[in-house]
């Protein structure tokens, strides 16, 4: 096998073998029998099927004339290109394996993916029950939701988030438990980072891959995002690796085209199924489909079919099983939903247009006219001018919210307790969106940033021109999402935290703008008259000159480690609760929303929490109802002074660790401290 194919088989297989995974689990998950049993049986033959249709040439031996065997979409690659970008994959994984986060204990999103994804190993099935009848029956008294985790009507609790990335981790989890439930993380990172090195390789050229790849890993989204558990990481490989279907379609005879073309649909529809805002960077893709139809290439439908099923896949899975998080979201995701609606509807209308003969000439004398006039010019201005105005805007606009209900008010104090630790002006209607390109240039670097701008500029202008038509894709999806990303980063602004949302299409897409760019000024150097060695010392400076600014900024959160101890806390949590006969009782407010999820997936256990306004008699009479019920009450707390009253009180948590820090106008460079205690006590039986 040449060095070619093997870089472009590598860089799409994770791709492929995600989509199998979730074409089996979620119809098992929406069955109720998500077990390992019928997972397995289920996904080899599907794994075969899928990774066969992706990966096998696109073209038959001897087509190139002369009967050798031709050198796959990549062309002739050197083993040095194949092997260093195999090399940044592998080093990633090792250092994020040793450097991998335990988080596990709910305070953010990826503790409440880990619990939802260790009920789904466990149980292979939703919702989660509530579990009323270990407390004696309903009480007043009692409640059961936490953050993340909604009490339902009908005595029952539904996970919040999409369910792609729990399906994911469960497999870790069913490997190696809560450890290779973690583990899944680190791997996952790796996986994006080999294939945005195969997505440099196809987009800027295979002597490019392994720079891209370093590049990539070095961020420190890239790095904090792979050392948890977050829905980025299955998006983010998905979305390198429907690029890159998409690049191969080119090079492949009918039958395999068709086959590769359908696949690459599903893959970045599938994106949907592990984060619903993913809707608004499919849009690029819904109009790419109508314009190959309109087109008559003949991967146009299958292409569509594909991303039809996929993010009709996610939408069924966020309806049936994920509706109370769609609800909660509503403010957002119903817009999104129209804006998807009205951009089919707007390319149904393109299609028809492009196809019918009265306008079809029209619309090509209209093409023709603008690649020879002077709007490309006008169009690669208007990208350094929008990116210049990214760039003056916190001069110029302070980007605020006034909180208009519960969740925005917690979110504000959130705020004004990080301004207060960072020594800023405490105003918690402050959003920090001004500063998204800010943001970029923390993290990819200012070299980086501007090679991606002029990069931009020139695509634009090239692709108006009726040239590069192999980029129109992955440019119009990045200059898309990252545009309204920018504009609207819609997360709290604190960051590491804040990093996710540039991660799945910002940081990736401008660093393989940067490095187009870079290869086109090389090339423009070497038709300048100079050697080979003045080419190859200007490519490593210019590489280096990238990467230095990236090390410095990710130095720190590199060689930190956070939530180091959790697992090994909640399993002692776990044996000091008891066996199977404990009902456990939260009685302090942040305990409960950082365990009941905990106790029930990891520990096993029937949990609730007190309801507000409820009295230490309301505990005592729950307690009695639980040994009514044939079972043993555990009362939970922060402090002994919470529990006290309840009975003998007992330490069962004293856990000491690290944090991520919290920055709002600076990169992130240290952790911060954490503390959490647990105490219990024993109501006796009445």
């Amino acid at each position: 096998m040449s060095a070619g194919r093997l870089l472009a088989r590598l860089t799409v297989a994770p791709a492929l073998l995600i989509v199998a995974w979730l074409a089996v689990s979620l119809p098992l998950l929406l069955a109720g029998s998500f077990e390992p049993g019928p997972a397995f049986v289920l996904f080899l033959p599907v794994a075969a099927l899928v990774l066969w249709l992706g990966l096998r040439d696109g073209a038959p031996r001897g087509e190139s004339g002369d009967g050798a065997d031709v050198p796959g979409p990549l062309g002739r690659v050197s083993w040095w290109s194949a092997g260093g970008v195999i090399a940044v994959a592998l080093a990633f994984l090792a250092v994020q394996v040793w450097m991998c986060s335990e988080q596990v204990i709910v305070r953010r999103d990826p503790a409440s993916y880990v619990q939802f994804a260790t009920w789904l190993a466990e149980h292979g099935s939703l919702p989660i029950p509530q579990n009323r009848a270990a407390f004696g029956g309903g009480d007043p008294a009692l409640a059961y939701g936490s953050p993340a985790f909604y009490a339902e009507p009908g005595q029952t609790i539904v996970p919040q988030f999409m369910a792609g990335l729990p399906l994911i981790l469960a497999l870790g989890a069913w490997f190696g438990g809560t450890y290779g439930l973690l583990g899944m993380a680190p791997l996952l990172g790796a996986c994006a980072v080999l294939a945005f090195g195969g997505l440099v390789a196809r987009y800027v050229g295979p002597r490019w891959a392994p720079a891209g790849a370093l590049l990539l890993a070095l961020t420190t989204p890239m790095i904090w995002v792979s050392r948890t558990t977050l829905s980025e990481l299955p998006a983010l490989v998905m979305l390198l690796g429907g690029l890159a279907l998409l690049y191969d379609v080119r090079t492949d005879r009918r039958h395999a085209a068709r086959a590769r073309a359908f696949l690459a649909g599903l893959t970045l529809g599938l994106i949907v199924l592990t984060r619903i805002d993913a809707l608004r960077d499919l849009i690029p893709f819904v109009v790419f489909a109508g314009l190959l139809v309109a087109r008559g290439r003949r991967t146009g439908y299958p292409f569509a079919a594909g991303l039809t099923v996929g993010a009709g896949a996610g939408l069924l899975e966020g309806f049936v099983l994920s509706r109370p998080y769609l609800r909660y979201l509503h403010a957002s995701v119903n817009p999104l939903l129209l804006l998807t609606a009205l951009a089919i509807a707007a390319t149904a209308l393109l299609v028809l247009l492009l196809r019918w003969h009265v306008t079809a000439p029209r619309i090509a004398r209209a093409g023709q006219a603008v690649a020879r006039g002077p709007l490309p010019n006008i169009a690669a201005l208007l990208t350094l001018l929008v990116m210049a105005a990214f760039a003056v805007r916190p001069y110029v606009q302070t980007v605020r919210r006034v909180p208009a209900n519960a969740d925005d008010k917690l979110n504000a104090h959130f705020l004004q307790e990080v301004q207060r630790i960072n020594h800023l002006p405490l105003d918690g209607t402050r959003q920090y969106s001004e500063l998204s390109l800010h943001w970029v240039a923390w993290y990819i670097g200012v070299p980086a940033l501007l090679l991606a701008v002029f990069g931009a500029a020139l695509l634009a202008r090239r692709l108006l021109r009726g040239r590069s038509p192999e980029w129109l894709m992955p440019y119009a999806v990045i200059a898309w999402t990252t545009a309204t990303t920018l504009i609207r980063p819609a997360i709290t602004p604190d960051h590491p935290w804040a990093t996710r949302r540039l991660i799945t299409v910002v940081i990736p897409g401008l660093l393989l703008m940067a490095l187009w760019a870079a290869a086109w000024t090389m090339r423009r150097v070497r038709r300048a008259g100079y050697g080979p060695a003045v080419v190859r010392t200007a490519a490593v400076v210019t590489a280096a000159a990238l990467a230095v600014p990236v090390a410095v900024s990710s130095y720190g959160v590199l060689t930190s480690r956070t939530d180091e101890g959790e697992v090994a806390a909640v399993r002692g949590l776990c044996a000091r609760l008891g066996g199977p006969g404990r009902s456990v009782i939260v009685v302090d407010a942040d305990t409960a929303d950082r365990f009941l999820p905990v106790i029930r997936g990891m520990c096993g256990l029937p949990a609730a929490r007190t309801a507000p306004g409820a009295r230490t008699e309301d505990v005592r009479r729950v307690a009695a109802k639980v040994y009514k019920a044939g079972r043993r009450p555990v009362v939970l707390g922060a402090q002994a002074a919470q529990v006290l009253p309840y009975g003998p009180v007992a330490q069962v948590m004293a856990l000491r660790t690290r944090q991520d820090e919290r920055t709002l106008d600076r990169p992130p460079s240290s952790t911060w401290g954490l503390a959490i205690t647990v105490w219990i006590a024993e109501p006796p039986a009445r």
